[in-house]
């Protein structure tokens, strides 16, 4: 997949999300969404704290693709713990927004979330 697929790909999600939830989208609140996804809970306030396990739940999903990390647990209140399985790349920010991009552009794609 080239760069400029990968950027209209990009630019399709964002335009659907969008118009789904009636603003822009960040990395940031599109990790959230993932990881609010993965935990299969209802709708409801979050703590700060609870945004940034959501995201790192978001961020670990989106990795396991890659043989990153595995699904190692779920505690007793349902929130999933993962198992990192190999170091992470050592790359620049531009490296890894292009990682993060493709791996969400891939998850949505396979969970049919938005046609493409």
């Amino acid at each position: 997949m080239t760069q400029l697929d990968l950027n209209t790909r990009w630019s399709l999600l964002e335009t659907q999300l969008k118009e789904s939830f009636g603003k822009e989208m960040t990395m940031e609140s599109i990790l959230f969404l993932i990881g609010v996804r993965e935990l299969g809970s209802r709708p409801r306030p979050f703590t700060k704290e609870e945004k940034v396990d959501l995201m790192h739940i978001a961020i670990c999903r989106l990795l396991a693709a890659s043989g990153y990390y595995e699904l190692d647990h779920l505690d007793q209140d349902g929130w999933p713990h993962w198992k990192l399985l190999k170091p992470l790349p050592h790359t620049d920010m531009f490296s890894q927004v292009h990682l993060l991009r493709e791996h969400v552009l891939t998850y949505f794609e396979e969970e049919e979330i938005f046609e493409s």
